[in-house]
């Protein structure tokens, strides 16, 4: 048996931050991150819109960029001592994952992170409090995914938490939010958003659910990720769907090692932090060339490549195109090809990768993986990231 879980309702289109005047409810608490909705006027338009709907509204503001375990755990206080029956959550991906994970902590105070790092194993949520989603930037989708990502900054590892329970009651998908964000954060959310659709349909648990709205994102980011990059706003408010629409199949089908290696990078080295959909844009044609040296998986790079009209008529001359098309964008993106070109020392590199490799092996999106991976074949693909060197194992 699969499952297919997604918000009971999406609303989307221009202006529909509105729709917030129509929850009911007596009490909502609203979690946002640094500021730019503030600056933006929309945390204002959104707090006046719930009291307007007849609700007494809280704020829980400045969750920071991957939020910690302190953060949630300071926003589950707030929601003990408030006792919302809504949680509202506005921003990146940041403050709806704090978000996520604080309602559990607000409804089961005795739970432990430990607990929930287990994936599938939250307690039932919705004893206290519904969730209401508002993305303001195109690429985590997570206002319609069953996943939060948090971060301990004590042992500098992110975990992804996974629960069917944690999917939103209500996704609001206000392309208004997204029109003045900066173009950095256009190229790298949008390339979260292709990495999702295309692990999506890879990943060993697709499905004739979840396929028909990966193929959707993908060609939707294909033609509309440039231009959205160069400020045309049509494209901005097309790219907003498609990252939904890719969130939505890989909540159900579930990912790949991009992201297992992603999420064990992204604050593992003294030399920065690598943004997310930067650290997936790099991995993304390397684990390609990786999985497709299983047959399965060859055919379905295959089948996006002729799906997308890319060139080639062999499976490894599409395959091929696919990875051209994805460094094509990166080089338009303004998005390095290597981390070495990022900007990571070479000898932290090599003294800290045998574990990174191990913890991303161990990540929750490595078991959907098309093709099976092992520390020793994880270091030598990360070797291959750091200096762009071909795939050929």
């Amino acid at each position: 048996m699969s499952r297919f879980t997604l918000p009971r309702d999406v609303y989307h289109g221009k202006g529909c931050l509105e729709e917030l005047k129509n929850l009911n409810g007596h009490k909502a608490i609203l979690v946002v991150g640094g500021g730019s909705m503030k600056r933006q006027g929309f945390l204002d338009r959104a707090v006046n819109y719930l009291k307007e709907g007849g609700m007494e509204v809280e704020l829980f503001e400045g969750v920071e960029p991957d939020p910690s375990v302190e953060t949630v755990m300071k926003g589950a206080e707030a929601m003990r001592a408030f006792e919302p029956d809504w949680i509202v959550s506005m921003g990146g991906g940041s403050p709806i994952d704090a978000a996520k994970a604080m309602w559990a902590f607000y409804e089961y105070p005795e739970t432990t992170f430990e607990d929930l790092c287990i994936p599938f194993n939250f307690p039932e949520l919705r004893q206290k409090a519904k969730f209401c989603a508002i993305p303001s930037t195109s690429g985590t989708a997570t206002e319609v995914t069953a996943f939060s990502v948090i971060t301990n900054y004590q042992t500098g590892v992110k975990y992804p938490l996974a629960d069917f329970n944690i999917t939103p009651d209500v996704a609001i998908v206000d392309p208004d939010l997204v029109m003045g964000l900066p173009v950095k954060q256009v190229a790298y959310t949008g390339m979260d958003a292709l990495t999702h659709a295309i692990e999506a349909y890879v990943s060993t648990l697709n499905g004739p659910f979840t396929d028909p709205l990966a193929l959707q994102a993908i060609e939707m980011v294909f033609d509309y990720l440039p231009a959205s990059y160069a400020c045309d706003m049509t494209a901005r408010e097309q790219m907003h769907y498609a990252q939904c629409l890719a969130g939505m199949a890989f909540s159900n089908a579930l990912l790949g090692i991009v992201h297992s290696m992603a999420h064990k990078t992204g604050a593992a080295f003294s030399t920065g932090h690598i943004p997310h959909g930067c650290a997936n844009a790099i991995y993304l044609p390397y684990v390609i060339k990786y999985n497709a040296k299983d047959p399965v998986a060859a055919k379905r790079y295959a089948e996006i490549a002729r799906r997308m009209g890319l060139a080639g008529t062999s499976e490894k001359a599409l395959i091929n195109s696919l990875c051209e098309k994805i460094d094509d964008f990166n080089v338009r993106l303004n998005i390095p090809k290597t981390l070495k070109e990022f900007g990571i020392n070479e000898d932290e590199f090599k003294e800290k990768i045998a574990k990174i490799s191990e913890l991303a092996v161990g990540d929750a999106c490595t078991g959907s993986n098309p093709r099976a991976i092992d520390p020793t074949a994880m270091e030598k693909l990360f070797t291959c990231t750091y200096y762009g060197t071909e795939v050929d194992f």
